[in-house]
């Protein structure tokens, strides 16, 4: 990143100090010097106080590609296309209603995508933009409410495929 005035654009044939952002989140200048000052401005001796701008954020753990570089872009994104296409397939199984069940089935898919992105991101390092939060949260996030969208498809009413006595007392109990 160069230095520049903000809306301008700095110079890049080395006129303006040339900052790096550090590992601690400063700025050095071409010298070394660290301009960071309270308040999130930097300081340039000729421009005097001037405020930072966010050029770029940080990938979450995990973030990168999921295949090199070169692949085509599908093939670098499969752990999301693979969670996506999966909650599709729910979406569209429950959409078009082809069999009886059809609605508990579908929810059944899409809760499964959930899951699977949950594991999918606890097994492999890099799972391109499956990755949002930190690895912890994401597994948790996804494995919760995959587990609760599945849970609830195997419970809903009519005829359901699960029956837990205690979650039918407590549902008795907040409706009557």
């Amino acid at each position: 990143m160069t230095s520049g005035t903000p809306g301008t654009p700095g110079n890049p044939d080395g006129a303006d100090a040339v900052e790096d952002v550090t590992a601690a989140g400063g700025t050095e200048t071409a010298d070394g010097a660290d301009t960071t000052v309270a308040g999130g401005t930097t300081e340039d001796a000729a421009l005097g106080p001037r405020q930072r701008l966010t050029t770029d954020t940080a990938r979450p753990e995990g973030g990168g590609r999921a295949a090199p570089g070169d692949a085509p872009a599908p093939a670098r994104q499969w752990p999301l296309l693979t969670v996506l296409v999966l909650a599709g397939l729910g979406l569209l199984v429950v959409g078009t209603d082809p069999f009886p069940q059809s609605f508990r089935i579908g929810a059944i898919l899409v809760g499964a995508a959930l899951l699977t992105g949950a594991a999918i991101r606890r097994a492999l390092p890099s799972v391109g933009m499956l990755a949002v939060r930190s690895r912890f949260t994401d597994m948790i996030t996804y494995g919760v409410m995959g587990g609760l969208i599945v849970l609830l498809a195997l419970m809903v009413q009519p005829g359901p495929w699960l029956r837990i006595p205690f979650l039918e007392d407590v549902l008795h109990l907040t409706v009557t």
